[in-house]
């Protein structure tokens, strides 16, 4: 699914950009929401940045990477954790194009995620490789997410990886334990 969003396109930057886990859902410029087996996703675009909240039996995991002011981490490369009773695996990378070949990528990346059954993308008015866009799909008990995030004005595009599988629930109906030292690890010892 792709749409206008009915805001101007801000002069905001790659390194601007934040992460955030277990916030509220934010205003959205668009959202779409989508039924994943015994899961809910709930894509939505924030302008130049996304939130995904997925809602599987009540529990809920909620991602944000935003230009978000205070408490919030800057982009990381990767992070690896428990997130109440979901694991959670989350990758970012920055590629920095030439301004020829960034209009050709905008535009097949626009064309994948516009095709695509779990996909959402906006592009903003007056400015048609500026552009946030979402693809989430399930997989083999996984629910895995996709973004890309666009800054033609610095020749940046920024890419997200997510993978989010529920934990295994214990006798006393608690999350089953995390070998120590799991919880939390760079991309580099993935």
């Amino acid at each position: 699914m792709l749409t206008t969003l009915s805001t101007p396109y801000t002069d905001t930057r790659a390194g601007d950009l934040a992460w955030a886990l277990g916030r509220e859902p934010l205003p959205a410029l668009a959202q779409r929401e989508l039924e994943l087996g015994t899961a809910t996703v709930q894509l939505r675009l924030l302008g130049a940045s996304h939130q995904v909240l997925l809602e599987e039996d009540g529990r809920i995991c909620s991602e944000t990477v935003a230009c978000m002011p205070g408490g919030s981490t800057p982009l990381p490369l990767g992070v690896s954790r428990r997130a109440g009773e979901f694991d959670y695996d989350f990758a970012a990378r920055v590629e920095v194009l030439t301004p020829g070949s960034f209009a050709g990528r905008a535009q097949e990346l626009l064309d994948l995620v516009s095709d695509h059954p779990g996909g959402l993308a906006g592009t903003f008015p007056g400015a048609p490789h500026a552009f946030t866009a979402l693809l989430v799909q399930r997989s083999a008990g996984n629910v895995r997410w996709r973004t890309w995030h666009s800054y033609p004005q610095e020749g940046r595009l920024v890419s997200t990886r997510t993978r989010v599988v529920r934990c295994h629930v214990g006798r006393r109906g608690t999350p089953a334990a995390v070998p120590a030292g799991a919880a939390e690890r760079p991309a580099a010892a993935r």
